[in-house]
């Protein structure tokens, strides 16, 4: 089966960027020729599967929901780029989907402008919402939102990662209920697994000195830090309880309300992202806490291991949570905050969990107190209990949320007939 994956953005990083790539490797592996059509100048950096990159070129800016750096691309908020601006967008990826047609199946990310593109591309065509589109960029915004309704009304189908972005999709868009499906994105089972204490740290030391130099005087917010082989070694040695942080270090992440929950906490932590507020979180975070700048799969699968607790402490809503998922899939406590996408994954957890432990899953929203309690309450766990919570942990994602699986049901959506 030929797929074409219309991408805006890239391959690594931010949740979205993940998304594309797992999914390519998932189909590519299964057989089908899979073509990602995004914005990445370094494919060969990434494990797609045998996957072919093709970048459209663009003339104008990329129109992004929050701003960060491109190494090659003039990122420009959709909401603040002319109609125009946006329209030329859609028209050079549309035709460059065009070139890559016929296909069985066109998948494109985010209402906005997935929706747009594939309408305009003249293929038969799926649209995956990721929230940050509805939440950043069209909430508060009429015109952005009838666009949305009016390129969506063509698509087979409507994906949601979770019932929260369906509920949000209905709120802001009005998207006909009957084309909407709830598939939640996907984890590598097979990367991500648990591992003994001695192999994940080998294999993360490893990782971390396969990294590229990173110096300050040409420093890549969106590398891993240098010197992370012998700042990992030494902040890791030992079996002191370990906390871990995988994601954007942006104030609507909450990852403040972790460092201030860790103070009453006897745990190191694990600080693993980039973004505006490091600085600022660094400045805050005491001896206890490493900061090692954005880590790929590659890391991550031999880090998640090595954490006891895993928190997601997001105060913005969630799309769904897929860091939370990736670290239960390795046999790390995930500790959500509870709500949107982030209370789907809470209630998956919870379904596996032995009774008396299923309210360790999640928090309460931007309350640090809370936070700090069942973060001690998991770190002090009896070991029996805390094996109960790693295997049900891992039982959750192989049920619910593998690549494999997740391929499957959107394969069937997209190419099922009318």
């Amino acid at each position: 089966m030929r797929i074409l994956i219309w991408h805006g953005y890239l391959l690594g990083g931010t949740g979205s960027n993940v998304y594309t790539r797992e999914l390519a490797r998932a189909w590519s592996r299964a057989g089908h020729d899979v073509v990602v059509l995004c914005q990445e100048p370094h494919p060969e950096r990434f494990d797609l599967g045998g996957a072919t990159v093709v970048r459209p070129a663009l003339d104008g800016p990329l129109p992004v929901f929050v701003l960060d750096r491109y190494e090659s691309a003039t990122p420009r908020l959709l909401t603040s780029i002319s109609q125009a601006e946006r329209d030329r967008f859609v028209e050079l990826n549309a035709a460059a989907v065009r070139a890559q047609g016929p296909a069985d199946l066109l998948l494109t990310n985010h209402v906005l402008l997935g929706g747009p593109v594939g309408a305009a591309s003249g293929l038969p065509y799926v649209v995956k919402a990721h929230g940050s589109e509805l939440e950043f960029a069209m909430r508060g915004d009429p015109a952005l939102c009838t666009w949305a309704r009016e390129t969506l009304a063509g698509a087979k189908a409507v994906l949601a990662g979770s019932q929260h972005v369906a509920e949000v999709l209905d709120e802001l868009v009005g998207v006909d209920p009957a084309a909407v499906r709830v598939v939640p994105p996907g984890v590598d089972v097979d990367l991500l697994r648990p591992q003994p204490r001695a192999e994940a740290l080998a294999g993360l030391l490893a990782e971390s000195g396969r990294d590229r130099p990173n110096p300050p005087e040409a420093y890549d917010e969106r590398r891993p830090d240098d010197g992370n082989v012998a700042r990992l070694a030494a902040f890791l040695a030992g079996e002191r309880p370990t906390v871990l942080y995988v994601g954007k270090l942006s104030a609507e992440k909450g990852v403040s309300l972790l460092i201030e929950a860790l103070r009453k906490v006897d745990a190191r932590a694990v600080v693993v992202g980039f973004g505006p507020a490091r600085a600022e979180l660094e400045a805050a975070a005491g001896p206890d806490v490493l900061f090692t700048g954005p880590l790929e799969h590659r890391h991550l699968a031999h880090l998640w291991p090595l954490a006891d607790v895993s928190v997601t402490p997001s105060v913005f809503p969630e799309a769904f949570g897929m860091v939370a998922a990736e670290a239960a899939s390795c046999g790390s406590a995930p500790l959500v905050a509870r709500h949107s996408g982030l209370a789907e994954i809470a209630a998956g957890l919870e379904q596996e969990y032995p009774p008396h432990l299923a309210h360790l899953a999640s928090f309460d929203r931007g309350d640090a107190d809370d936070l700090a309690r069942r973060l001690a309450e998991l770190l002090t766990l009896p070991a029996t209990d805390r094996q109960a919570i790693s295997a049900a942990a891992r039982r959750a994602v192989e049920k619910l949320w593998s690549w494999q699986h997740v391929g499957d049901q959107i394969l069937a959506l997209g190419t099922a007939t009318a």
